[in-house]
C-alpha cells in the first residue's frame, strides 16, 4: 500500500496514483471485488452514481474496518441531475454510508443540455460544505473547460478522461496540464473497440520487460503522470494490476507506446454525447 505513489492536486490535498474503477461491475458482485481490493492494498475506489453499485461500494468500505483517512472515493454526478447536484450528492453519499467523498466530478458535459457550468457551480458549494473534500470534471474537451474556467471561482482539481496508446488525447491532456488540472484515464487498457492489450507494440514490451501487457499499458499511463483505476473481477488480476511501482519503461519503449496512436475510441465522443 505504501509503494503507490500520491499526486498532489491543485487544490493542496493528495490523490493515489493507482485505484479500482467499478464501471459495468455485475450486480451483486461489487461488494465482492472491492472487499478483495481493499485487502489487497487498495485504498482508491473510483465509482459513479450512474453505475448504480455505490451501496455496494459503502458495504464493502464500512465492512473493512479501514480507517476513512486512509481511503480514497470518488464518485459522478449524472447527466440528467446536472441541475440537482445538492440532492443526488446528498443520495450518493447515503448509498455510501458517508458524510463526505474525497472527490466529486461532473460525469460528463452533456453540451447540448448546456448545464454543466451551472452544476460546477453547485459542485464548488458542495466543496464548501465540507461534502466534498475536492472536485472535478469528466470527459470534459478543452471548450468545456474554458466555460468552467471562466465561469467559476475553483479550478477542476482532476479531468477524468478516456486515454490510451490509440487514443491519448493530447489535446485535453496538455488543456489539464496548462491549468495543473491531473489527468485520470479511464479505459487505461483501451479494451474493446481498441484492444491496445493484443498490440504487437504492448506484447513485445510485455516480453523484454518481463511483464504483463496489462502492467506495460498502466505502467506506460504511470510515467505519463495519469491516474489509473483499472477494472477486474479477479483477485489475481486485482493483485497484478498493482505490480507497477517496481518497474519502468525506458525512453524508447515509452516512444514506441506512444507512436500507437489512432484515435480509436472505446467510448462516446463528449462533444457529442449527451
Amino acid at each position: 500500500m505504501s509503494s503507490i505513489p500520491h499526486l498532489t492536486l491543485n487544490d493542496g490535498h493528495t490523490i493515489p496514483q493507482f485505484g479500482l474503477g467499478v464501471f459495468l461491475m455485475e450486480p451483486g458482485e461489487t461488494e465482492r471485488i472491492v472487499s478483495e481490493a481493499l485487502e489487497l492494498g487498495y485504498r482508491h475506489i473510483d465509482t459513479a452514481a450512474i453505475y448504480r453499485n455505490e451501496a455496494e461500494v459503502g458495504a464493502a468500505i464500512a465492512k473493512s474496518g479501514i480507517p476513512r483517512d486512509e481511503l480514497f472515493v470518488t464518485t459522478k454526478l449524472w447527466n440528467s441531475r446536472q441541475t440537482d447536484a445538492h440532492s443526488a450528492m446528498r443520495e450518493s453519499l447515503d448509498k455510501l454510508g458517508l458524510d463526505r467523498v474525497d472527490l466529486y466530478l461532473i460525469h460528463w458535459p452533456t453540451p447540448e443540455r448546456n448545464t454543466f457550468v451551472q452544476a460546477w457551480l453547485d459542485l464548488e458549494e458542495i466543496r464548501s460544505q465540507g461534502l466534498a473534500t475536492s472536485i472535478g470534471v469528466s470527459n470534459f474537451m478543452p471548450e468545456h473547460l474554458e466555460k468552467v474556467l471562466d465561469q467559476g471561482s475553483v479550478v477542476p482539481a482532476v479531468n477524468q478522461i478516456e486515454v490510451h496508446p490509440t487514443l491519448q488525447q493530447r489535446e485535453a491532456v496538455a488543456a489539464n496540464e496548462a491549468h495543473g488540472i491531473v489527468t485520470e484515464a479511464w479505459s487505461p487498457l483501451g479494451r474493446g473497440k481498441a484492444d491496445d492489450l493484443t498490440s504487437p507494440v504492448v506484447t513485445g514490451i510485455a516480453d523484454a520487460v518481463g511483464r504483463t501487457p496489462a502492467q506495460v499499458l498502466l505502467r506506460w499511463h504511470v510515467q505519463r503522470g495519469h491516474v489509473v483505476f483499472p477494472k477486474s473481477s479477479r483477485r489475481e488480476r486485482l493483485a497484478e494490476n498493482m505490480r507497477l511501482f517496481d518497474f519502468a519503461l525506458d525512453d524508447a519503449q515509452v516512444a514506441a507506446l506512444d507512436g500507437m496512436e489512432a484515435g480509436s475510441r472505446v467510448g462516446p465522443d463528449p462533444r457529442t454525447f449527451n
